[in-house]
């Protein structure tokens, strides 16, 4: 078993990276930033780096603010936030940024139709790629 660690993974100059996302590589490095995810870690939160890659090159971009990662199907694109917004019913919120002096969800997965009464709680299930809900 392979085991991919902050040491591992993380490092000091990551090849070609923007500044933007070499900046978050090497935060990873610091102890305030475990130290954040170590109490993150307690809700069951962790950090991640807003990404997406160039359609031509695949190299990694910062996530721009009006873009949000989708993930439908067990495929992940990037969407216009108020595109997503305008769907809330359909996407739960699992990625959040701090944008604009407030939350921002920057990455949601997009939620299977659930059938049954209103008043009950219905379980919460991932949309799949053979799902037509």
């Amino acid at each position: 078993m392979i085991s991919i660690t902050t040491a591992s993974v993380s490092r000091v100059n990551p090849y070609g990276l923007p500044p933007a996302l070499k900046t978050a590589q090497a935060a990873m490095q610091l102890p305030e930033v475990q130290d954040m995810l170590r109490r993150l870690s307690e809700f069951r939160l962790g950090i991640f780096m807003p990404h997406q890659h160039d359609d031509r090159t695949g190299e990694f971009q910062p996530l721009p603010d009006e873009v949000m990662q989708v993930e439908s199907g067990r495929a992940v694109s990037f969407e216009c936030r108020e595109d997503i917004a305008r769907r809330t019913e359909s996407f739960l919120p699992v990625g959040w940024l701090w944008r604009a002096g407030s939350v921002t969800v920057a990455a949601a997965c997009e939620m299977a139709a659930q059938e049954g009464p209103e008043d009950e709680e219905k379980p919460v299930k991932h949309k799949m790629p053979d799902d037509n809900s």
